[in-house]
């Protein structure tokens, strides 16, 4: 009797084990070039802007921010840009200013040939009344007339050479500016000698006989009147000078706004200062001690600024 398992069936099978594939423990570890890439790379810490801590191509801790001027708006430097020594910048400069001198000074000998008939002119204007009525010239000292002739051209001579001025202004800033920026000063700057015209034409027309017949007024039955050459050219020319300049204010305020400076909300927020300031301005400027002119002067201030506000809204800028 042969002996056989007990439970009569075959031997078991050996289970077969499925083969993975198993890394050997020299894969697990991290090669020569792969350790010097971990050393060469180190993480790099940042503060939001820039780079901090060591790194190799900034060498040091010392953060390392963009440059402003690489890539600026698609363009890296003004298109004209070039470098150029600060002794040939001098003498552009030198150069350029002689040439606005010299059409100043061609303007003010031109106006000496006809100061005394523009002096006749202005004064027999300038008053509100009839040619029979207004009162003559008074010259108090031996030099006044002469004077005041060379004033009167010299503010000739200074209209004849701004136009002058601007252009050199312009040729010699054109290298450094970008193309928004030319676009800008071409646009500004004759409509700047435009609003120049229309403050001394308009201190020529309106405020000097307003002003001159409240003085009439204001001495009448006083005093007698007489008006000196000199002082009344100092006041009239000071006064036309003062409104060229103020006609810029609404300039300004557009090419604040256009540039992003400010907003026309912020401006009518604010207007109860500018008033405050346009007042402080006229009575600084413009000497009177019977204060009409400052009025008048302040008055045409705000009129300019509450005009420019109504003209953006109604063209929509906010």
């Amino acid at each position: 009797m042969s002996d056989e398992p007990a439970d009569g069936g075959d031997a078991e099978d050996p289970v077969e084990e499925s083969e993975e594939p198993q890394e050997t423990a020299d894969e697990r570890l991290p090669t020569d070039d792969a350790e010097s890439d971990i050393d060469s790379n180190p993480p790099v810490e940042t503060d939001g802007e820039g780079i901090v801590g060591e790194h190799p191509e900034h060498g040091g801790g010392e953060p390392a921010y963009p440059d402003p001027d690489d890539d600026v708006g698609g363009i890296s430097t003004p298109p004209d840009d070039e470098e150029m020594p600060l002794a040939d910048h001098i003498e552009e400069m030198i150069l350029r200013l002689a040439m606005v001198l010299l059409f100043g000074a061609a303007g003010t000998a031109f106006g000496l040939l006809f100061a005394s008939d523009a002096l006749e002119y202005i004064w027999l204007n300038v008053f509100p009344y009839g040619a029979e009525e207004v009162p003559p010239p008074h010259v108090y000292h031996p030099l006044e007339l002469w004077l005041t002739r060379i004033k009167l051209s010299a503010l000739l001579g200074i209209m004849v050479a701004l136009p002058m001025f601007v252009y050199q202004c312009y040729q010699f800033m054109k290298p450094g500016l970008y193309p928004h920026e030319r676009k800008y000063y071409l646009a500004a700057v004759p409509m700047s000698v435009v609003l120049a015209g229309l403050g001394m034409l308009f201190s020529y027309v309106l405020v000097l006989p307003v002003l001159f017949e409240y003085f009439t007024f204001y001495a009448e039955g006083s005093a007698d009147i007489a008006y000196a050459l000199g002082e009344t050219f100092d006041l009239i020319i000071t006064l036309t000078g003062f409104l060229a300049i103020v006609f810029q204010i609404p300039l300004f305020m557009m090419l604040a706004i256009m540039m992003g400076v400010t907003t026309r909300r912020w401006l009518a927020q604010k207007r109860l200062y500018f008033w405050a300031g346009f007042f402080g301005l006229s009575f600084m400027f413009t000497i009177d001690p019977t204060m009409m002119a400052p009025i008048l002067v302040a008055i045409t201030m705000i009129l300019l600024f509450e005009g420019t506000l109504l003209i953006l809204k109604w063209v929509g800028r906010e």
